[in-house]
């Protein structure tokens, strides 16, 4: 059996990757930066950088604070740009600033001392990394605030010197917000919002040829629905950070992902499914008002003024729901095979794209900052957020928190991994006595990777474009000479290729630029020539060796192992959660007694799509299967919806009795689904067998039906738990037949790819 997700190609990948690099070259230096965002924010940095610094060094003349103006306005604007909201965006920023100075004094008091300084750095680098779990801003953030940490604990001074070093890093600091803020400003990019809104629009575009009877259109606009679909879930899972903070809008905006591609498996399920049965009033109005809620939810999402109309979605399925309850309950006799099968299939899915509508509408207004008090109480979005936004925000904090306090999180694993290798290169850098100890720092910090091949190859393309950068930085020191005027007119210009570098060409050239602008701030605070840069390579080739051992030590094998064992964690708990909810159904259990199965479901799927990017982020991964394990990361949040949709059916029962001796047929079923997913989980865990489709309870059906038939017969009393029962099985029913598509990507992403050719 091929092991699972395995690396392509070659036996020796950064070979390959090589030669990749240089054959696209020249065509990423033309087409890596759309929309010249790079280009804005790099000459945005070469005009405020240099003067801030020109300002702390002449005016003020003092060289900790000119230090700290320097490396602060580079970690204000260079190394993050917030997106979102303009308000949001101050805010972080205002944060930013708050978190370095506190990081500047803690650092310069922990300097002294080397096992003092090693400890806090473990400490403050395992605390910033591990935020960004919490908060997409956190983790923009991370780089930036370890910066303003790694600077003052490895440039040892005494405490009176924080004065100076707060001034720098102020002037820095408040210089940078104005700047992120009035010069080129970043246009607020809603791209997960948008492409929600392009989806959204397609599904309303599917039910209104539907409503229209456009045979013709039907074809092409689930196409396009398809297609809307699938590139919003390809664009939440390849952000580098999942929009997902633990309340409120980032929550609500991650939600929309998994709540459209539900919808999308019903509306859209395939060919071999009938039309949504237009034929009665109660199912058109239905579709009608789903269509017009989710034409409402994209406006919303694309930040026009629109509000879906909840009561008329609500009255509709209702009276869908009593239809069939009534046809049950008057004519029991009715209840054959056809009826549990084709005849039942079209009002159950109108039940689910209309309640999936309402869910996504719900999403759309909390996304887009608007009150959704129609939210129900399962959402994750809604809740106590709207009422006490400061309880449920340390709420959700501490359950986030807790969901990556597993040896499974790739967070968790992550900041171990990082603050474990930047306390060693303090450590290492305080005892040596380099003469620029903090280069020791930045390059464990710059070249970090998930697994050890991925930081070998980074050590490579970083050692080589630190030594391009000496080139051309020895070259500019001794063309320039003790020239300062000269040095400050070059500045302007190495800071926008250190800026720009990284972004728009590669990482290597990122390193390049970087040094050349170390070489001419050295050479301007204090003067030593060109041996500046064979001191920058010794101690960088320090730090990169030190990173190479902490990922050999911590995470030998990379995300793609981890991601393995998150997918089977995920189905295997997504199952757990579809037999728990179900149960409810057929038994007299509380409603809402599988919550904490819910949860831990959510939590398995959270550390997944963690894993996931981890494993998109290595420069080792493949991009053969990629579409593939998408699919799958997709199927276990899909199996976790239909547990949310039992749990809501369950309630339509109310206060009904339950037919829990007609519902004791399902279990087989059930147990069989649970087994499979399991199975398949395993199957990515240990590179075992991917399991066939498990075969269908073909009499346990049989016995339902025939019970069903006997409870409802005589007065209909039991009409309603019968319905819901019915129903029920039509969401196994759903669930077996998604066993054939997941395993078809399962064995497709298995199949290791092919060796690009040289």
């Amino acid at each position: 059996m091929t092991r699972r997700f395995s690396r392509a190609g070659s036996a020796f990948p950064p070979l390959r990757e090589f030669t990749r690099t240089v054959r696209a070259a020249i065509p990423q230096l033309r087409f890596s930066d759309p929309g010249l965002a790079a280009l804005r924010s790099a000459a945005r940095a070469a005009v405020v950088m240099p003067a801030v610094f020109a300002f702390a060094d002449k005016v003020i003349g003092n060289p900790q604070t000119a230090t700290f103006a320097a490396f602060g306005s580079f970690a204000m604007l260079v190394l993050v740009d917030f997106t979102g909201p303009i308000r949001s965006r101050f805010l972080a920023y205002l944060g930013l600033a708050a978190a370095g100075a506190v990081n500047i004094a803690l650092g310069t008091l922990c300097s002294r001392n080397a096992w003092v300084a090693a400890a806090a750095m473990a400490v403050v680098g395992f605390a910033i990394l591990f935020s960004g779990a919490i908060n997409g801003y956190f983790a923009a953030a991370g780089t930036s605030a370890l910066l303003t940490f790694i600077l003052p604990v490895t440039i040892s001074a005494p405490f009176s010197e924080v004065p100076a070093r707060l001034e720098g890093w102020g002037l820095a600091a408040a210089a940078g917000i104005c700047a992120h803020m009035l010069l080129w400003p970043t246009r607020p990019r809603a791209g997960l919002r948008r492409d929600a809104a392009k989806a959204a629009g397609a599904l309303a575009e599917v039910l209104e040829a539907e409503l229209g009877g456009d045979r013709e259109a039907i074809p092409s606009r689930e196409q396009v629905a398809r297609e809307a679909v699938a590139g919003l879930r390809r664009s939440y899972l390849t952000a580098p950070h999942r929009p997902s903070g633990p309340i409120g809008p980032t929550a609500a905006a991650a939600s929309l992902v998994d709540e459209l591609d539900w919808l999308k498996s019903f509306l859209v399920p395939g060919p071999a499914f009938s039309s949504l049965a237009l034929g009665r009033e109660e199912n058109v109005e239905a579709l009608a008002a789903t269509a017009s809620v989710l034409q409402a939810s994209a406006a919303t999402l694309a930040g026009r003024d629109a509000r879906p109309d909840f009561p008329r979605l609500d009255a509709a399925r209702d009276a869908v729901a009593e239809y069939e309850i009534a046809r049950i309950s008057e004519s029991p006799a009715s209840l054959d095979d056809d009826v549990l099968g084709s005849a039942l299939e079209p009002t159950f899915r109108i039940r689910a794209v209309s309640y999936s509508a309402r869910q996504v509408a719900g999403y759309a207004l909390v996304a887009s900052g608007k009150p959704a008090p129609e939210l129900d109480d399962l959402d994750v979005a809604g809740g106590d957020f709207a009422i006490r936004p400061a309880r449920a925000a340390v709420k959700a904090t501490e359950r986030l928190a807790t969901e990556h306090a597993g040896g499974g999180s790739v967070w968790l694993r992550n900041s171990l991994r990082g603050a474990a290798g930047l306390a060693v290169a303090v450590f290492i850098a305080q005892r040596t006595g380099l003469q620029h100890s903090f280069w020791v720092v930045l390059g464990t910090l710059s070249v970090l990777r998930s697994n050890a091949l991925g930081t070998g190859w980074s050590v490579l393309t970083a050692l080589a474009g630190t030594a391009v950068g000496i080139l051309i930085g020895a070259g500019l020191v001794i063309a320039i000479g003790t020239h300062e005027a000269v040095l400050w007119g070059v500045l302007p210009a190495a800071v926008l290729l250190a800026a720009y570098a990284p972004r728009a060409i590669s990482f290597a050239a990122g390193q390049a630029g970087f040094t050349v602008v170390l070489f001419i701030l050295f050479n301007i605070i204090q003067p030593v020539g060109w041996r500046v840069g064979v001191v920058r390579i010794e101690d960088v080739a320090i730090g990169f060796a030190i990173s190479l051992g902490v990922g050999l030590l911590f995470w030998p094998r990379g995300a793609a192992a981890l991601l393995r064992e998150n997918l089977a964690a995920a189905y295997g708990r997504s199952a757990d959660y579809v037999v728990a909810t179900t149960r409810e159904i057929i038994d007299e259990a509380d409603p809402g007694s599988s919550a904490a199965l819910g949860q831990t479901a959510a939590t398995a799927l959270h550390r997944l799509d963690d894993a996931f990017r981890q494993y998109l982020a290595e420069r080792s991964a493949t991009s053969m299967n990629l579409e593939e394990v998408g699919g799958l990361v997709a199927g276990a949040a899909r199996i976790r919806r239909a547990a949310q949709s039992l749990s809501v059916l369950g309630r339509m029962t109310g206060d009904d009795a339950r037919l829990t001796r007609c519902g004791a047929n399902l279990d087989d079923e059930i147990y069989a689904l649970r087994s499979w997913y399991v199975t398949l989980g395993d199957s990515f865990l240990h590179s075992t067998a991917i399991p066939p489709p498990h075969i269908r309870d073909t009499q346990g059906r049989a016995r339902l039906l025939e019970c069903v038939r006997a409870a409802v017969s005589g007065d209909g009393a039991n009409a309603r738990s019968a319905l819901v029962l019915l129903w029920a099985n039509q969401h196994l029913d759903a669930l077996w037949r998604l066993e054939s598509h997941l395993g078809r990507l399962a064995a497709q992403a298995s199949t290791p790819a092919e060796a690009e050719p040289a």
